[in-house]
């Protein structure tokens, strides 16, 4: 029997759920693998930064976000998809900011007050790339408008719309409907992801190491991803768990698709693209470098 301990890391989001039930089942136990799960309010940069110090072996990763620390040289792999549609980011502002359109952020950027200052859970996590793709699709250019405040993750984010420090927060739109639903910040629009949002990857040893492993918990939250969609349960369990509205979970459920297939090279070329069109990353790496 397999005796092994194996840590991952995850946002503690409606996403995830799938994991918490494969962990509540225990059946990885009864394979000798101890998984243990780790909640990172800070994203896939704070993933990031434990994968390279091994406080983690796994973690469900930004697909933008993997991408780049790969291409910085982290010694990390992907492992293959876990969410194949698009994340579908909220662009957050105060109520007290005036900006409620996209053309009022335009409008911003040509007055004489200064560059917009985004709220960002880390350098190098989703909120910080998406920022720039999104500022991008207004016709800006991001180095020359943007002003980058790192500040940990979602509470600290919102806080800074909340004390005026930041112009912008960008966030997964169904993760802050509850503060919406509050007035504590504004939607003023939003932007997906122009590719599947969230892998599974992990740190390149242990994925060297521990194939037997990890092909066991592949099968595992695979069927478990199945499971948790045949529960009639489903609706009203997430809507308690992340606090959210019972028909917010249902429009949700229809627009998010989970998947276990391998990573497409088209996708890698196309971030990698991307992020070099933004002078997030140096230089494209082969396809064979990400597995």
């Amino acid at each position: 029997m397999i005796d092994s301990k194996v840590r991952i890391g995850g946002v503690p989001e409606h996403f995830n759920y799938p994991w918490y039930l494969l962990l509540k089942s225990k059946e990885l136990q009864a394979s000798g693998i101890n998984l243990r799960w780790q909640d990172f309010n800070g994203g896939t940069g704070a993933m990031v930064e434990s994968l390279i110090n091994r406080e983690i072996d796994l973690g469900l990763m930004l697909t933008e976000g993997i991408i780049k620390a790969i291409c910085d040289g982290a010694p990390l792999k992907l492992i293959q998809y876990f969410v194949a549609s698009p994340l579908i980011w909220g662009v957050h502002t105060h109520y007290g900011s005036g900006i409620k359109t996209p053309c009022d952020l335009k409008r911003l950027t040509g007055s004489a007050k200064g560059p917009i200052n985004v709220a960002i859970s880390r350098f190098g996590s989703g909120s910080h790339l998406m920022a720039h793709l999104y500022i991008k699709s207004l016709g800006l250019k991001p180095e020359s408008v943007l002003n980058f405040r790192e500040v940990g993750g979602l509470d600290q984010g919102l806080n800074e719309l909340r004390n005026g420090k930041s112009h912008l927060f960008l966030w997964e739109k169904f993760t802050t409907q509850p503060y919406l639903e509050a007035l504590e910040c504004r939607r003023m629009d939003q932007y997906p992801t122009p590719w599947p949002c969230f892998v599974l990857a992990g740190h390149q040893d242990f994925i060297q190491s521990q194939e037997g492993v990890l092909n066991t918990i592949k099968k595992g939250i695979e069927r478990h991803t199945a499971l948790m969609l045949q529960r009639p349960e489903l609706i009203p369990e997430l809507a308690h768990r992340y606090d959210q509205k019972q028909d917010a979970i249902a429009q949700w459920l229809k627009q998010t698709r989970w998947s276990h297939e391998g990573v497409d090279h088209q996708v890698i070329e196309q971030v990698q693209a991307e992020l070099q069109s933004l002078g997030l990353i140096q230089n494209v790496k082969p396809v064979s470098d990400f597995f």
